[in-house]
């Protein structure tokens, strides 16, 4: 008989040891409450040029479909708040999450290693491991494992430490001891639907994905428009406002990953060496970061459009 308990704590306890902060439990189902969200989202056509969310509308609700003969969903959040941060205001800013390596990568050396760890201890469990990767609602299953709470902004939100933590999963067909989910924290605070100069939160948890600063700089591939002329607020690579006001991350507290941290003098550079910067520099400066999915051209024009006000 499986030890739904002892087989829970062996891996969570294996989990904090490889470093994330927040380990939960979920059985793995359909997830009935997204269905309808998602459907709005695609219907409005939040996703903008994203046109992959489109696709596997059904795998994106249930995890089985993923991982035949999957039983359990166990989410991890990996601390990304930075000690050191830009601190000059004039300059292109970049995302926090963005300062470091690519956490793509590393997050998913971890999750391998704690495959690897479940295999060794309990015996052949089947699974796969997700960290931004593929058609998995993140956030709805981090919820659901008790990790925090997902905010008026869309983002998960945890009672102790905020917003700023990588999410991820394994998705095994081990059968494990679901944690419940916890309640909503957000209250009548609107202080990120009033601050992103964009509004792109159409409402609470209603994002529109196509307005979205990170969205504009990051994921869009055709020129920006015009119409969003002086509303960038400096950011050239993706964008921390409605995670920067929320009164949760005033308990956000420094991350411990080396790589993590900002390399070289990346947070000190002026606004010269930003406008002026050079391809040599860029693949020098950002070799593993993920600034480089916006590419050398996408910085460039998202230089251009924040100066050209």
């Amino acid at each position: 008989m499986i030890d739904k308990n002892k087989y829970s704590s062996l891996i969570k306890n294996e989990a904090k040891r490889l470093g994330f902060e927040y380990v939960g439990i979920s059985k793995a189902d359909f997830l009935e409450g997204e269905a309808s969200s998602l459907e709005s989202f695609l219907k409005n056509g939040f996703q903008g040029e994203m046109s992959y969310l489109e696709n596997h509308f059904d795998m994106r609700l249930d995890p089985r479909l993923l991982v035949p003969g999957a039983k359990s969903v166990v989410s991890l959040l990996y601390n990304y708040y930075p000690q050191n941060q830009q601190e000059n205001i004039d300059v292109p800013k970049l995302a926090k999450f963005a300062y470091g390596q690519d956490y793509h990568g590393i997050i998913k050396t971890k999750l391998s290693e704690l495959m690897d760890f479940i295999q060794a201890e309990i015996g052949k469990v089947d699974g796969r491991v997700f960290t931004d990767s593929a058609p998995v609602l993140e956030k709805a299953w981090a919820s659901k494992s008790g990790l925090g709470w997902v905010g008026k902004n869309g983002l998960l939100i945890t009672y102790k430490k905020g917003s700023f933590q990588f999410v991820s999963e394994l998705i095994i067909d081990l059968e494990l001891e679901p944690d419940g989910a916890t309640t909503n924290h957000c209250g009548k605070c609107t202080a990120c639907i009033d601050a992103c100069p964009t509004e792109a939160i159409e409402s609470p948890k209603v994002i529109n994905g196509s307005k979205c600063i990170s969205y504009l700089t990051i994921e869009l591939k055709n020129e920006i428009p015009v119409e969003f002329k002086n509303q960038m607020e400096n950011w050239v690579f993706g964008c921390d406002i409605c995670q920067d006001v929320c009164p949760w991350n005033k308990f956000s507290t420094s991350h411990s990953e080396p790589l993590f941290e900002a390399q070289g003098r990346l947070l000190d550079f002026t606004k010269n060496e930003w406008e002026e910067i050079t391809e040599e520099v860029f693949r020098k400066v950002f070799k593993k970061s993920a600034v480089k999915r916006t590419k050398f051209s996408g910085l460039i024009r998202n230089l251009e459009f924040i100066r050209n006000k």
